[in-house]
């Protein structure tokens, strides 16, 4: 047995009962271990939420840093970079689930610890948001609220997108992506 395997069940346990009803039990039984066996892996449910939050931060943080990396105008990247964000949700919703309605289970220590990496990935869409306002493709006077606005909205796809829904997750994101990037063009 891995920490991938356990974190993988952790995430499905979580997604489906919330953190609170979880239990180290469930999590032992859904790989086949005894409960004192699952304490030679992790210590405490605490650190496998705090290892699930990081982890899918920091896949979502690669992934949109590399769209953000590439030699296109900021409004190809939101674009693309909406793209990516939906398309990982719809793909790891059991982990999208834990890290966008479960951060708030932490105890204090460790969300500390969990605010720097998630405030370092929503800089990224501040950041995106910013390039395009000097680059004089977009227009608007406070790009932190426009980037939560973008989460905010993508964010909550976790509650009602279904894979064999009438539109994929790409066709959702071209509709979102299109909604904020009229909002957010110059001069139209």
């Amino acid at each position: 047995m891995n920490r991938d395997l356990i974190l993988e069940a952790s995430a499905q346990i979580i997604r489906k009962k919330g953190f609170h009803a979880a239990s180290m039990q469930d999590i032992a039984t859904a790989v086949n271990l005894q409960k004192s066996s699952l304490y030679h892996h992790f210590s405490s449910k605490q650190e496998i939420l705090l290892e699930l939050l990081d982890r899918a931060l920091d896949l979502l943080i690669e992934q949109v840093s590399a769209v953000l990396a590439e030699d296109c105008p900021a409004d190809e990247k939101l674009r693309q970079a909406m793209r990516v964000y939906l398309g990982i949700l719809a793909e790891q919703a059991d982990l999208a689930s834990v890290l966008l309605l479960e951060h708030r289970s932490l105890d204090p220590e460790n969300h500390k610890r969990h605010f720097p990496r998630r405030d370092r990935f929503e800089r990224l869409w501040r950041d995106l948001i910013q390039e395009g306002v000097k680059s004089g493709l977009f227009h608007d006077p406070d790009p932190s609220m426009t980037a939560r606005a973008i989460l905010g909205v993508m964010n909550w796809t976790i509650t009602w997108f279904r894979p064999d829904g009438q539109l994929s997750i790409d066709q959702i994101s071209d509709h979102f992506s299109t909604l904020f990037l009229e909002g957010l063009r110059k001069g139209r």
